[in-house]
């Protein structure tokens, strides 16, 4: 099987109707994918999707191609993910489609191609909603052409599952799908080649298979090794399996896939074993859009992404709420991350007017078979998940439905288990009053508080969800905390995970994780800001305490509850975690910004605070100071000078210090001491790449930190309006900030810092040295060179 990768080549402009072709609309304008063309679309207060869409106006596109097929092939354009209502045309002839937005498909070519041929895909994510988070527009993720011969191994033809694995070894089984496109009948041998971490060959099998004339047919292997070695979180080594079909080289079909040898049980008394050994979730819900550079997949990206929350002491992700790009499972894999991958944010009822719920009757068991077989061979999925607070979940029917979609996944995938991430508030929402205001859930789940939370402990709840919680393997919670204790009781045999929680609990939250062995695991909301549900961990001010709108209004952008923002910083957050998670010996110390009235925020917003001192404030003004431990008492000193000692409580230490420059220490009783010192000096810009050599590959990027720095310190008090040049064999594909609410376009070469710092994304083009170049009014350039290669 022959994969090209089909990124370049492609134009994309309006979308137009038959009767629009003559009206003079703008031309196509040539692209590379992935793309996601709503980046560069106008934002306004006005846009309809709200803060939910990042007030983004939407719109409907169309991108085409031009192709080149090989004769005596069987050729398919695979498409791992175009957001929304795909349809896809083949030399003006309609040759399939698929509603969903983040499910891989693929589209035959042969019927309607020769030699040549044009593709076209056309696509909307108009301004009526459709979604409720910011969800790009286009072919976002991967495009390839497969090409085989007349007799070939199918798409997603290999799969290799590892039934048996004890000390001595393991059974690697391989079941190869041999498809016939040839006009007779035909008996290739299909041979099966195992190689392990060092590329050396461990295994071998063979076997003859006929098939008539159009006819598929499934030849399996069971080959064993001794003492292999095993895939884990902290060792996660990968396997291969080659499958060759021919009798001969001339006209074999091969494919490759990675794999690994673990074993997994789950049950109540153990909770989740990886390799025979407990292991409890630290995992972060995580959108799919990948900051400045939008909803574009590329595999750096979604790489450094997996690196950076490992680094955080996340060990397992949850995708929220649709099925993970193949580049970011292939990231898990290689770097030991576990995966929760989420099919649906709905089923048939919808959260917005235009959402997936249109096509989820139809369409529902074909996304399911297109999860699975990407999913499949990588060792990294542990768990499916059906649905994120779908509202059917408290009624028979949708229980009923919930059992549909998890024998589905069974039927697929005996080797995961199923769980459905429920919201016990969003479950019996219809028997509730209406909310005031007509206010959405997030809002209602804001405003209610403790009330929320004894809701969910309900007895109204507990009878409501029964039935959805027996139809899987184990139960997801969404802010369900309140419950870990009473089901061990209630429901003895009931496996559980935090699959949503707010950050402002992590503390208590992880303590019952860790006392409830039938708790697997905590999934906070989220672990990487994202673009969309505007203003959702915000803090805002006013002159008296009162109630807190979970929509941030424009020019809000981000949600701003990420435990890293979306250039990866790691926020303050983020490291209260790690010292929860027991990871972190050291203090670390937040300041509060300052600030006039009295905060107001929500669930999912953690203080306004960074981890500076360095600040444009008054002598003398107040500041609230945060001092992260696990130790009982902290001492703060400033310049060496004691400020007092504070116990601890739930991990933190306050205390209130008049701002003067200098160092400012935390130190426990036990030594541990971390410090923080006022930037001094002439202010001068800096920009570090990640790496300095990188392919010269479509899947591959460089990330520029772009900082303010005095001395040696990052300066947060005046941010710049930066400029970015790139010269050489590459192009800028992202750049800008993590501020929260901003009204600049990461499509643009100038970007304002925020806090100090920016981030461009540079694409190489071809191979050789790009030099990116940084200037700011008043101060000497910051210049990086990125070697591709």
């Amino acid at each position: 099987m022959k994969r090209t990768p089909l990124h370049d080549g492609w134009t994309v402009g309006p979308k137009r109707g038959l009767f629009d072709g003559l009206s003079g609309a703008a031309e196509p304008t040539p692209v590379r994918l992935p793309h996601d063309a709503m980046l560069g679309m106008p934002r306004s207060a006005d846009a309809p999707s709200g803060a939910h869409g990042a007030y983004f106006a939407g719109g409907a596109v169309e991108y085409s191609r031009a192709l080149q097929l090989e004769p005596d092939t069987v050729n398919e354009l695979v498409f791992d993910g175009v957001y929304r209502d795909a349809m896809v045309f083949v030399n003006d002839s309609f040759a399939g489609q698929s509603p969903g937005g983040y499910s891989r498909f693929a589209v035959r070519l042969d019927p309607f191609v020769g030699a040549d041929g044009v593709v076209e895909v056309r696509v909307e994510a108009r301004s009526h909603r459709d979604s409720r988070w910011y969800s790009g527009l286009g072919i976002h993720r991967s495009v390839a052409l497969l090409s085989s011969p007349l007799v070939h191994v199918a798409r997603d033809g290999v799969v290799v599952t590892t039934p048996e694995l004890d000390d001595e070894g393991a059974l690697v089984a391989v079941a190869v799908t041999v498809a016939n496109d040839s006009l007779r009948t035909a008996t290739p041998v299909v041979t099966v080649v195992l190689t392990g971490p060092d590329g050396a060959e461990v295994g071998r099998d063979r076997m003859p298979v006929t098939l008539l004339s159009g006819e598929h047919g499934v030849v399996r292997s069971r080959i064993w090794l001794q003492s292999p070695q095993r895939w884990d979180i902290d060792s996660p080594t990968l396997y291969r399996a080659t499958v060759t079909v021919g009798a001969d080289t001339a006209a074999a079909d091969s494919e490759s896939v990675a794999f690994g040898i673990r074993s997994l049980q789950l049950d109540a008394k153990h909770g989740l074993r990886l390799n025979g050994r407990t292991v409890k979730l630290r995992g972060a819900c995580i959108h799919h859009d990948n900051g400045v550079i939008g909803a574009r997949s590329i595999a750096r990206a979604e790489e450094r992404r997996v690196e950076l929350l490992r680094d955080a002491g996340f060990t397992a992700i949850r995708s929220a709420h649709n099925p993970l790009s193949v580049e970011l499972l292939d990231a898990c894999d290689r770097l030991g991350m576990l995966v929760m991958d989420e099919s649906f944010d709905m089923w048939a009822e919808s959260k917005s007017p235009f959402d997936y719920s249109l096509a989820f009757p139809e369409w529902w068991e074909r996304d399911l078979e297109s999860m699975v077989a990407k999913d499949i061979n990588h060792p990294s999925v542990v768990f499916y998940s059906i649905g994120n607070e779908i509202p059917e979940t408290g009624r028979p029917h949708g229980s009923r439905m919930g059992r549909l979609l998890a024998e589905k996944l069974h039927e697929l995938d005996p080797t995961r288990f199923t769980t459905n991430s429920i919201n016990g508030l969003v479950s019996v929402l219809r028997e509730l009053p209406p909310m005031a205001g007509g206010a959405d859930v997030n809002t209602a789940m804001a405003d209610m508080g403790d009330v929320m939370t004894d809701l969910i402990g309900s007895n109204l709840v507990t009878d409501r969800t029964e039935e959805s919680f027996a139809a899987v393997d184990a139960a997801g919670f969404n802010y369900g905390d309140s419950r870990y204790a009473t089901d061990a009781t209630a429901f003895p045999n009931r496996v559980m995970i935090g699959t949503e929680t707010f950050p402002t609990r992590i503390d208590r939250n992880w303590q019952l994780v860790l006392d409830h062995p039938h708790v697997v695991g905590d999934f906070t909301w989220t672990g990487w800001d994202y673009l969309g549900e505007a203003g959702i961990g915000r803090v805002d001010h006013a002159e008296v305490p009162g109630a807190f709108d979970t929509s941030g209004p424009y020019p809000w952008q981000l949600a701003w509850c990420g435990d890293l923002d979306i250039t990866g910083y790691r926020r303050p957050v983020s490291y209260f975690r790690e010292i929860v998670f027991g990871l972190r010996a050291e203090p670390y110390i937040a300041v509060t910004r300052p600030a006039p009235g009295v905060p107001l925020a929500g669930p999912w917003s953690w203080t306004d605070s960074l981890a500076s001192w360095t600040w444009d404030a008054p002598l003398g003004t107040p500041l609230e100071v945060e001092v992260y431990t696990s130790a009982d008492a902290v001492e703060l000193l400033l310049d060496g000078v004691s400020l007092g000692t504070a116990v601890t409580e739930r991990f933190r230490a306050r205390f209130v210090v008049p701002w003067r420059p200098g160092r400012l220490e935390a130190v426990t009783r036990t030594g541990e001491r971390w410090a923080l010192a006022t930037a001094d000096g002439d202010a001068q810009l800096v920009a570090v790449a990640d790496r300095a050599g990188i392919r010269a590959s479509d899947d591959d990027l460089a990330f520029v930190t772009i900082e303010l720095h005095a001395g040696d310190v990052l300066d947060p008090r005046v941010d710049r309006l930066v400029s970015v040049a790139v010269d050489g064999p590459g192009e800028l594909l992202g750049f800008g900030s993590a501020r929260p609410d901003t009204t600049e376009s990461y499509l643009s070469a100038t970007a304002t810092t925020f806090e100090g710092r920016a981030l461009a994304v540079i694409r190489p083009t071809a191979a050789g040295a790009i030099t990116v170049t940084a200037t700011a009014e008043g101060l000497e350039p910051a210049v990086t060179t990125i070697t591709a290669g």
